[in-house]
């Protein structure tokens, strides 16, 4: 009886269904899902980017290759991940006045308002 009683009583850890970082935009997708929002987020980027100024345009993210596969010959979804996140960052463009990053579309708004330190 004792051990139902502690059994009940220890938080069930819950598990989140695998998740696949976008490449392009940095966010979290479901497995199933990654492949129908990758070619949309890349056509959103297109448009996005040819948008942009000369100066700011940016040359297509490509997927990266990841060999990395398990003894069970899965991708190894940490190592995926990892070089997806690196890719999506990549992305980013420094701000001329501050040095912080933005996706190109967002530093334009952001510069807008920046202003440069002022020494005390």
């Amino acid at each position: 009886l004792l051990t139902g009683i502690l059994y009940y009583l220890q938080p069930t850890m819950i598990r989140r269904p695998p998740t696949v970082v976008c490449y392009i935009c940095g966010r979290e997708y479901g497995t199933k899902s990654i492949a129908i929002h990758e070619p949309q987020c890349l056509k959103k980027w297109h448009n996005e980017n040819n948008l942009l100024p000369k100066e700011l345009r940016r040359p297509e993210p490509k997927k990266p290759e990841v060999r990395t596969i398990t003894a069970k010959g899965f991708y190894d979804l940490d190592a995926l991940n990892e070089a997806a996140w690196t890719s999506a960052q990549s992305q980013l463009v420094p701000c001329n006045i501050c040095g912080r990053t933005f996706l190109p579309d967002r530093l334009i708004v952001h510069q807008r308002s920046c202003k440069p330190k002022v020494a005390k």
